[in-house]
């Protein structure tokens, strides 16, 4: 019997998944959690095989968590469940420990195979999201700084504000939208803003 944790603030969604794998004789909902830091506490007393993990929910959030669970234990077996296409996101996700990334819209066809992939020691990416890492994977990626200045342009700020908010000069806000549209291959900032959310750089 595989036993889940099924990790997410929406409970329609979990209610769907229990029902999915209800129909499923060596699955079981071990128990459900609505954030982070409550995921990482079940987990600790649990133990459960397969981990299903949102990635934005209130408090801490599922990158955060699945790191906490990780070094709790390095064995865990986490599957991220999102709405977000972003090779960016998938990316920060397995690096932080997951071992497989799906998206909410697939959950009907490949929840139940996935959780079997994943128990059973494998790795499970959809194949439109693994076709974007590899597209992305020699980018150099955007700085923190930069995603911070970002996320202020996606705001609607003007590079002043960006610049007092962040606490830097005007001419290094401009120096670093120089940089970000070069390193998206952007047009403009608006494009660069419409990029880094496809790509999961920034949430809105």
């Amino acid at each position: 019997m595989i036993r889940v944790l099924v990790v997410d603030d929406h409970p329609l969604l979990r209610e769907g998944i229990a029902a999915v794998l209800g129909t499923q004789p060596d699955m079981r909902v071990q128990a459900e959690a609505t954030e982070g830091r409550e995921a990482v506490d079940l987990y600790g007393s649990l133990r459960p095989d397969v981990v299903l993990m949102d990635l934005q929910m209130p408090g801490m959030d599922g990158i955060c968590a699945i790191r906490a669970i990780r070094e709790q234990d390095p064995a865990a077996r986490i599957v991220v469940l999102t709405t977000y296409q972003g090779d960016v996101q998938c990316l920060r996700a397995l690096r932080a420990g997951a071992h497989g990334y799906l998206l909410k819209s697939m959950l009907r066809r490949e929840l139940v195979d996935t959780i079997r992939v994943v128990h059973a020691g494998g790795r499970r990416v959809p194949p439109e999201i693994a076709d974007s890492l590899a597209a992305h994977l020699g980018d150099d990626g955007l700085s923190a700084r930069e995603v911070d200045v970002l996320r202020q342009v996606a705001e609607g700020n003007a590079n002043k504000r960006v610049a007092r908010t962040l606490g830097i000069s005007e001419e290094t806000v401009k120096a670093h939208m120089k940089s970000i549209l070069s390193k998206l291959a952007a047009n403009d900032r608006t494009h660069a803003v419409t990029i880094a959310i496809k790509r999961g750089i920034i949430q809105l």
